[in-house]
């Protein structure tokens, strides 16, 4: 195990190539700019640079466009994941779908989707609803792909045993799928000896168990009032 004090040395030493990388590289740029008389429209002097960022920085005026770009963001997210997580909980649930389904997406997912922009530009237009479509096309396959990963591959014995106690799809995702697909990645990190990511997924499990008790408390609180 690599002592505390080397570590940090290693650490340090990596950041100290980065900073002094990118203090030879603006440096570089500067005498291109300056010296070697670089022409500004090919590569503007960096000082001009710093000068218009800070201004743009002042003038909030990138804040509208900010907006519209979380917003789309926002939105490829959501449905990326709601999709992903549904389908791929959907494929996890029989061996057959993931040996059919697993290898096809990750197939895909291996292609740049990118490429494809001009199809979403002819199907969508060219105002937000092809980035949308564009960056949920381009999330939903990890998503789905993790979520088989994580939901496929639970110990069949934990699943057997929870149906022979009589355990509802509701009842077996919220106790054992979802605490084992968590679970996984807290033997690796175990094995690993990285014990502090561990007891932080740990927690974040405790935390996830936690707040999934509230929630269906809660409901069921509500559904028994007259």
């Amino acid at each position: 195990m690599t002592p505390p004090g080397k570590e940090r040395e290693g650490w340090l030493a990596s950041r100290a190539v980065q900073a002094a990388f990118l203090i030879a590289l603006v440096t570089l740029w500067y005498l291109a700019t300056t010296r070697w008389h670089v022409s500004p429209l090919l590569l503007p002097n960096p000082v001009a640079v710093l000068r218009d960022f800070w201004e743009i920085l002042r003038t909030g005026e990138f804040l509208g466009d900010l907006r519209v770009t979380l917003g789309e963001l926002a939105a490829a997210f959501a449905i990326a994941a709601s999709c992903g997580v549904v389908v791929g909980y959907v494929i996890s649930r029989s061996q057959y779908r993931i040996r059919v389904f697993e290898p096809l997406f990750a197939g895909i997912y291996s292609v740049p989707i990118i490429l494809f922009l001009p199809l979403y530009v002819l199907f969508f237009g060219l105002g937000p609803a092809s980035k949308i479509a564009l960056g949920a096309t381009i999330g939903f396959f990890p998503i789905a792909l993790n979520t088989i990963a994580g939901f496929g591959y639970v110990d069949k014995m934990l699943v057997v045993a929870a149906r022979s106690m009589g355990a509802t799809d509701v009842q077996l995702f919220r106790y054992v799928l979802l605490p084992a697909a968590l679970g996984h990645r807290i033997v690796h990190l175990a094995e690993a000896m990285e014990m502090a990511p561990m007891f932080a997924y740990i927690a974040f499990v405790v935390a996830i168990a936690a707040i999934l008790n509230a929630l269906v408390s809660a409901l069921e609180a509500r559904g028994k009032r007259p």
